[in-house]
């Protein structure tokens, strides 16, 4: 399975971006049966939980620090999943990750997570 992050860019403060994650080596069918998950990290810092959707897109989860901003979301027929970031603030400055997992529901915990993309660099000037 590969996943492969696009959308990043740079925006000023208040702006929007959508993150998308495409994964290949992998069914529809199979593709549907994983959760998935948007992570970031900045030089320094551990890699934090950004928001998480279960494999049929019903359960979301957000950190606190994007809830109400940040909207996730997923196409299965696509095997494609989003993440759609308005009033970006310069805190949300990170290279931003996405991951699948077996896991049932959605996660914010990294070790429930087997794929990883490269990442997509974001940056928020103020």
């Amino acid at each position: 399975v590969q996943l492969v992050e696009s959308g990043g860019g740079s925006v000023q403060s208040g702006g929007s971006l959508r993150l998308s994650c495409a994964a290949s080596g992998i069914t529809h069918y199979s593709y549907g049966r994983v959760c998935m998950g948007w992570f970031r990290q900045t030089p320094g810092k551990e890699r934090e939980g950004v928001s998480s959707i279960s494999r049929n897109g019903v359960f979301r989860r957000y950190s606190d620090a994007v809830r109400g901003r940040f909207t996730i979301s997923r196409d299965n027929a696509k095997n494609t999943g989003y993440l759609q970031m308005n009033t970006l603030k310069p805190e949300d400055t990170a290279m931003y990750y996405c991951a699948t997992g077996s896991r049932v529901g959605s996660s914010l915990t990294e070790s429930d997570y087997t794929y990883w993309g490269q990442g997509t660099q974001v940056t928020v000037s103020s």
